[in-house]
């Protein structure tokens, strides 16, 4: 799966947020609190995944944007080589 500049900063932001409370997850787990520890780890990467697979009437703008960024891209790249 290829990602877009404005994909990869979307998962960047993701990121950001779920890496912590992944973290917290294992923290919980050896702390003595399995259920909850894999509940926060389930709810990190439902915050990573959910955003790159699930399409909102709301992300169709920006699909079409990345898509013509993506070949406008390509299309510099490969005159360029010329």
């Amino acid at each position: 799966m290829a990602l877009g500049i404005r994909q990869t900063l979307a998962l960047a932001g993701s990121l950001i947020f779920a890496i912590p409370l992944g973290i917290y997850g294992i923290e919980e787990i050896i702390g003595g609190a399995p259920v909850a520890g894999a509940l926060y780890i389930m709810v990190a990467a439902l915050m990573v995944w959910l955003p790159q697979y699930l399409t909102t009437p709301g992300d169709l703008p920006g699909k079409v944007a990345d898509g013509a960024l993506d070949r406008a891209l390509d299309t510099d790249d490969e005159q360029g080589q010329e």
